[in-house]
């Protein structure tokens, strides 16, 4: 595969961001199959944005030739007192994750942070030696990487979190870390710190985080600033009446894309096109608005951009727009919901 088409895989939607595309390109060139790794926290089911659009990606870099790894963050789950904190819940979860990305990306490598630590005096050595170069408001300052604020009040465990992202990414000896733009501030930190301490600095490439499917609400804490100084939260596991879960069924997505905040003609902040341009349009290279023919008969897009302006020329309605969302959506998830009939885990937060 030439260079142009791996670096066209690996940006494409839903990338927002790569730092540094010259250093990515310098990378493709020097090195034959490039370590990735994406970490992940265990917390709950997941949806279109956990695994789906997550998934997407990962299959962009393993189309890519990169050899594309997903680490199960059990540890940083504990933590961040995802599940309660109960072990036997985070491993249970843990299992269930692993299938699923196997499932959904076929040829990714998995590892947790129980395994990555296990019997590893070097990984503690380093992680002293890292935080010997962070003051302790630095740290702080990184703790919105875990939904936390710096208002929050921590216990010191959550202190550890940042940094022990950082080595997790010098033990694993990796080539590109990868994340949503919520996890920027930890890439930043490696690249900041990792210079003094003779390690390798990896590229950093960020995705567009799929939002809830509510009216953004004005929040401190979210991450889509959209024109009108309202902002997006993000798909949430913890609430699934914010998001399509990989295991609702053709009505459930159906009656929760139809309830989606979608106003005519108005694309800032709307949660549907955000569907259509990360998920549908990844996975098809055709979109279809059926409509009756008094209106014109059915609309058929091959670019998601077309149809924006479509959309705010008030030439396709919302209902009709959600309608045909809803359809394809469906179409993608169908295929790991049947993959999960009678295996879905009770354990949720």
């Amino acid at each position: 595969m030439d260079l142009e088409r791996r670096l066209e895989l690996i940006s494409r939607d839903p990338t927002e961001e790569i730092v540094v595309k010259d250093e990515l390109i310098s990378l493709l060139k020097e090195t034959k199959i490039p370590k990735h790794y994406i970490g992940i926290e265990i917390s709950g089911l997941l949806h279109l944005g956990s695994l789906v659009l997550t998934g997407f990606k990962i299959n962009d870099f393993l189309e890519a030739q990169i050899d594309a790894s997903v680490f199960l963050a059990d540890w940083h789950t504990y933590i961040n007192d995802k599940l309660g904190g109960n072990w036997l819940k985070i491993s249970e979860l843990s299992n269930y994750y692993s299938d699923a990305f196997r499932f959904f990306c076929p040829g990714v490598r998995l590892e947790t942070g129980s395994d990555l630590y296990k019997d590893n005096t070097d990984y503690w050595k380093n992680l002293v030696q890292f935080t010997k170069h962070l003051t302790l408001s630095r740290i702080i300052r990184s703790v919105t990487i875990m939904g936390r604020s710096e208002k929050d009040t921590l216990d010191f465990s959550k202190l550890l979190y940042p940094p022990m992202q950082c080595v997790d990414i010098e033990e694993m000896d990796l080539d590109i870390v990868h994340a949503g733009m919520d996890q920027r501030k930890v890439h930043m930190l490696a690249r900041e710190i990792f210079p003094k301490m003779g390690w390798k600095v990896p590229v950093s490439v960020h995705h567009h985080l799929l939002p809830g499917l509510g009216e953004p609400q004005a929040t401190g804490s979210s991450y889509h600033a959209i024109a009108n100084a309202k902002v997006l939260s993000k798909m949430s596991k913890s609430n699934p009446a914010s998001g399509i879960l990989i295991h609702d069924d053709e009505k459930k997505i159906h009656d929760k894309i139809m309830k989606a905040y979608c106003p005519l003609g108005i694309v800032n902040g709307n949660p549907v096109l955000e569907l259509v341009r990360y998920i549908i349009f990844h996975q098809f290279p055709e979109f279809v608005v059926e409509r009756p023919s008094k209106w014109g008969g059915n609309l058929a897009y091959y670019d998601y951009h077309e149809l924006e302006m479509g959309f705010i020329e008030k030439k396709i309605h919302p209902a009709d727009l959600k309608k045909a969302t809803a359809f394809y959506i469906n179409k993608i998830v169908d295929p790991v919901r049947k993959h999960f009939e009678g295996k879905v885990p009770q354990t949720i937060e």
